[in-house]
């Protein structure tokens, strides 16, 4: 399974895992360091902590749901000049520094 794009994933400003945009979806693990720290908390409760990736058909709902709606959506698709449709586009440029403990990086292939 090869990787389009990735997005390096903090919680609480630190490195969690990483978000991959595949030929057959999407897929997020958990970094293996991260799984062993004490201070180790989910990304969501929709995705606990595992040692195994999980993989799905379209972008995890926790992470769609970070990314604006409304008229700030319209701002971001304009200067960045993004379609909406690209969600992980969309996630990669608008959510580097978000409301909550999560914040999204893109990362080198």
């Amino acid at each position: 399974m090869s990787a389009f794009r990735k997005a390096a994933v903090y919680v609480r400003d630190t490195f969690a895992g990483t978000l991959s945009e595949t030929d057959s979806g999407y897929s997020f693990v958990y970094d293996p360091e991260y799984l062993q720290t004490e201070a180790a908390a989910p990304v969501s409760l929709t995705l606990p902590l595992s040692h195994k990736p999980y993989e799905s058909k379209v972008l995890f709902p926790f992470f769609d749901g970070l990314i604006p709606e409304g008229w700030l959506l319209n701002l971001v698709t304009k200067n960045w000049k993004l379609d909406q449709n690209d969600r992980f586009g969309l996630l990669l440029v608008a959510c580097r520094d978000c409301i909550g403990a999560v914040r999204i990086e893109e990362a080198a292939l």
